[in-house]
């Protein structure tokens, strides 16, 4: 008999002697992920894929940052399967980390200690449109996750949500981005960090021409909605990978760009087949009742994680649904 990890091989034993078994979580049984070639591959060195939901903006006031507890965290992870969450900590914006940053930090610490005693991946998440505006102010945010969180394997760090069209890849999110891996890499060697790309990090073929070098565990972001992008977009993002960079979807819709309108069920088919033949882990936008398509949950509904399905809108059932069989191997 031969066992992929310590937790089946104690679960077999318990079997055997008739006794109650514990149930490994995602990380138990994938370990500290890393970066090989264009794949994000677990500790065995196996490429492998996460699904879960991303939290909307986090900024104080705006009403979507009651969901950042922990009841929610444990909620998707044992109702929807969930094996990644993405925290989206508002930056620049009313009530975002520039104005109020003991208060959204500790919507960090909140969400990424929930995620580490569910034991499964976490997203923090600078999410901004102007990140390299403020670099200061991410250089700061970045050096308080990595100190506290550095020694977590289930800390990965996305450094810039969406850069405008108009922010050019090589002259201001590269840079940007230079500085923050340096400063994050000074603090943890190893986890993961995700890049944003230009136009609204739809533009990952430019950074997989000019990537940046000689650091270990970077990854890009591809974000999509699937009705506005189609074809075009999963070209371009096959074009980044084919030479040779990892991509991470740390964001995505089944409804318009805009983050309203019906589910388009066809081509989020697609997206979804994308996704899995190329291995991508993927947060889906967003855990929250905001009266838009895009919304997990209908306007009012209670943060606590005690959910059914009347609680969801349509995109939230679809959703739900996906990240609940994303993984081919269950857990045990």
């Amino acid at each position: 008999m031969k066992f992929n990890s310590i937790s089946s091989f104690i679960a077999a034993i318990g079997l055997l002697l008739g006794v109650q078994t514990y149930a490994a979580n995602t990380l138990e049984l994938h370990g500290a992920l890393s970066v090989k070639g264009n794949q994000i591959v677990d500790a065995s060195g196996k490429p492998t894929s996460f699904a879960g939901p991303s939290l909307f903006w986090s900024n104080t006031g705006w009403g979507a940052d009651r969901y950042y507890n922990a009841e929610v965290v444990e909620s998707v992870v044992k109702n929807w399967n969930a094996t990644i969450i993405r925290a989206a900590i508002g930056a620049d914006k009313n009530g975002g980390y520039l104005a109020d940053p003991e208060g959204n930090f500790k919507k960090v610490t909140t969400v990424v200690d929930a995620a580490i005693a569910q034991g499964i991946y976490v997203i923090v998440d600078w999410h901004s449109h102007d990140a390299e505006k403020h670099p200061e102010a991410a250089l700061e945010f970045f050096t308080r996750v990595a100190t506290k969180y550095g020694d977590k394997p289930n800390v990965i760090y996305e450094i810039y949500n969406e850069p405008l069209n108009n922010t050019d890849w090589a002259t201001q999110i590269k840079p940007y981005a230079e500085k923050l891996v340096a400063k994050i890499r000074s603090i943890d060697p190893d986890n993961l960090i995700i890049v944003g790309t230009q136009t609204w990090s739809q533009d990952v073929d430019k950074a997989a021409e000019d990537p940046i070098k000689n650091v270990s565990n970077l990854a890009y972001t591809l974000h999509f909605y699937a009705g506005t992008h189609k074809q075009d977009l999963r070209d371009k993002a096959k074009k980044a990978l084919d030479k040779g960079i990892a991509l991470m979807v740390t964001e995505w819709g089944t409804v318009n760009a805009n983050g309203d309108g019906a589910v388009d069920k066809e081509e989020t088919q697609r997206w979804l087949d994308f996704m899995r033949e190329h291995n991508l882990s993927h947060c889906n936008w967003a855990l929250n009742d905001k009266k838009e398509g895009a919304s997990h949950l209908i306007n009012g509904t209670k943060p606590d994680g005690n959910w059914t399905d009347k609680d969801f809108t349509e995109s939230g059932l679809y959703v739900k649904n996906v990240i609940q069989n994303w993984n081919q191997a269950k857990l045990q």
